[in-house]
């Protein structure tokens, strides 16, 4: 039998129990807490006052000036910590630094044209064989399978090396890529969402200022004195989007502006001007393929401020990057002359027109600056990567799906 001091520690024992208990759902309570908000605050930006790790030193190396640098003069390297708020870029165009590059970007139409022009086998000297060096192949696909067999016996490259093929243009209009040889780029650039590194032709982010372009929440109607207008450079009476434009135009005028033979010059205004002076731009693609959406939606008729009417992938691909009512697809409508009856209807009801435009209330459009932004992202997608080792087994079937 116990002692009244024992009973009267027996007493006091539960109050103990449960003060400890308190405190430890207290401390698990602040554990949890804590993890809580460390998960949560992971998948939030950094605060502004927050010092992050700078970024590991990246060199990316351009080994073709895209399609043969266009205007005759040496592209000077941008600065994307200024231009793309990336930091820790080098970007090279010095092939003497090829040993010092993390990555190489190879532009597909300047791979396959023109000179068989590899790095040379890495630790290794090489004499090029001058008759090659001056060989040149009016068959793309011949270039391009050469430039595969001179790869495969070219010898490995630096440890650690990416090489990333990059190429904006659709299949239908990429010579060329089954004569590559397997496993010889490690990354894919391209418009294509499932590129290693994804840079399409523009996309919409959250308005947040007033200078945020296109500016106002939709545009000056008075200055639209045009019902469609298109602009086309390379005209193909083979191609989908020529012959929709050869029905449309038995219903409704259509101004066209271009280099193409049916075609008035873009006035001296520009284009941007010159379609703002209308309520519809055709967007139309030269081919039609996934992801493929091109300045002509972002510039030509997003930021120009016309409703976009569309021919190029189906409605549910644009519906991935654009909101469903900003913009008007051919596929909507059985034919073509029922979608000309839609945009005089839209013509005449301006309340309805405006509708069009109510996604520039939360967005605003940034179009991609060829060809240095593809240039930084490539840097930063090497930063943010880790080192697992990658190659692409067959760049052909996966493009052209």
């Amino acid at each position: 039998m116990g002692t009244p001091g024992t009973r009267q520690r027996a007493r006091v024992r539960p109050g103990w129990r449960l003060r400890r208990s308190s405190s430890a759902l207290a401390a698990a309570g602040l554990l949890c807490t804590a993890l809580t908000a460390c998960i949560c605050w992971g998948q939030l930006p950094p605060l502004p006052w927050a010092s992050p790790a700078p970024p590991r030193p990246v060199g990316v190396l351009l080994w073709w000036e895209p399609f043969g640098g266009r205007g005759g003069h040496p592209r000077s390297p941008p600065d994307c910590s200024l231009r793309f708020n990336i930091s820790g870029c080098r970007l090279l165009t010095d092939r003497a630094a090829y040993g010092e590059a993390q990555a190489v970007l190879f532009h597909h139409r300047d791979l396959v044209t023109g000179l068989s022009d590899w790095p040379p086998p890495w630790g290794a000297q090489v004499r090029r064989d001058e008759a090659l060096e001056q060989r040149v192949f009016d068959d793309q696909e011949g270039a391009a399978m050469l430039a595969g067999e001179a790869l495969e016996t070219a010898g490995s490259r630096p440890p650690g090396q990416r090489w990333v093929w990059m190429n904006f243009e659709s299949p239908s209009h990429s010579p060329g890529l089954r004569g590559l040889a397997k496993n010889l780029f490690n990354w894919t650039l391209s418009y294509r969402a499932d590129s290693d590194v994804f840079v399409p032709y523009g996309f919409l982010y959250p308005r947040s200022h007033p200078t945020d372009q296109p500016p106002g929440l939709s545009p000056p109607l008075a200055r639209k004195r045009g019902l469609v207008a298109w602009v086309v450079s390379h005209w193909d009476e083979r191609q989908a989007r020529v012959r929709y434009y050869r029905q449309l135009i038995q219903h409704v005028p259509v101004d066209v502006f271009g280099r193409a033979a049916v075609g008035k010059p873009v006035p001296a205004s520009g284009l941007l001007h010159t379609v703002a002076r209308y309520k519809f731009y055709l967007a139309f693609e030269n081919s039609q393929h996934v992801d493929y959406i091109t300045e002509k939606l972002w510039r030509n008729a997003f930021l120009a401020g016309a409703v976009p009417v569309v021919l190029g992938p189906d409605r549910a691909n644009y519906e991935r990057f654009v909101p469903r009512g900003s913009f008007i697809h051919v596929d909507d409508f059985p034919s073509a002359a029922s979608l000309a009856a839609y945009l005089l209807f839209l013509d005449r009801n301006l309340a309805v027109y405006r509708r069009y435009f109510h996604w520039r209330r939360s967005y605003a459009v940034h179009i991609t600056s060829f060809w240095d932004e593809p240039w930084c992202r490539t840097c930063q997608a090497v930063q943010t990567s880790g080192d697992q080792p990658k190659s692409i087994q067959n760049l052909a079937s996966w493009f052209e799906r």
